[in-house]
């Protein structure tokens, strides 16, 4: 099915409890195509003490069905550290593509002012790079993470984080993210660029208005 697009949309539903109580919930997304037609559905999985304890860094896996029910895509986290002051232990996520076949990984790159990752294969071979802005605090306006080429002078593609309006950001953590990529892009790269976008989600967007 990836064959196909060059643009990925995702949005997490509001969950209902975590916007009146403040305790965190399983995030569920909707994953869907430019013509907004849902495609996948993914659930996020993990315990109850990561969630409300650990929630940016908080390990999870990911489990990403089509509309039948069917497993297509999982993706895993660990709990790792979440500071540019500890450069030998920072993210790390694997996307398996189907369920126990590696697709590849996203790895965060040290860098002291700018969100940077590595988009490997399923080998650990660098494939593409992710740039985030200076300040990822979006208010009134998308936040964009650049997908370039390794040499980091051409961008292919890029990942928003769409401005949803003042109330959403305050009250709830929903976030609405659009991945565009060259339609000739391996799929199994596309797939690693959804679980590179859960994991802006929650390194920069999960607490706090639109990563203020």
């Amino acid at each position: 099915f990836f064959k196909q697009l060059d643009q990925i949309i995702i949005h997490q539903q509001v969950e209902l409890l975590e916007a009146l109580l403040g305790t965190e919930t399983c995030s569920k997304y909707e994953i869907k195509n430019h013509l907004g037609q849902r495609v996948y559905f993914a659930v996020e999985e993990n315990g109850c003490f990561d969630r409300n304890f650990c929630s940016p860094i908080r390990s999870f896996t990911i489990r990403i069905a089509d509309n039948t029910g069917r497993e297509v895509i999982t993706v895993n986290r660990p709990l790792r550290c979440n500071s540019c002051w500890f450069p030998c232990f920072l993210q790390e996520l694997e996307v398996q593509s189907p369920p126990g076949t590696i697709a590849g990984y996203v790895v965060q790159n040290w860098d002291p002012f700018l969100p940077k990752f590595t988009i490997q294969n399923e080998s650990k071979e660098d494939v593409l790079k992710i740039i985030g802005p200076y300040a990822t605090c979006g208010c009134f306006e998308d936040v964009v993470f650049e997908v370039k080429a390794l040499n980091e002078m051409s961008t292919i593609g890029k990942i928003s984080k769409y401005w949803s309006g003042f109330v959403n950001n305050v009250f709830t953590n929903t976030a609405n993210f659009g991945i565009q990529v060259p339609v000739d892009l391996d799929v199994r790269i596309k797939a690693v660029m959804i679980g590179a976008c859960f994991l802006i989600d929650l390194m920069f967007f999960e607490n706090s208005l639109d990563g203020l």
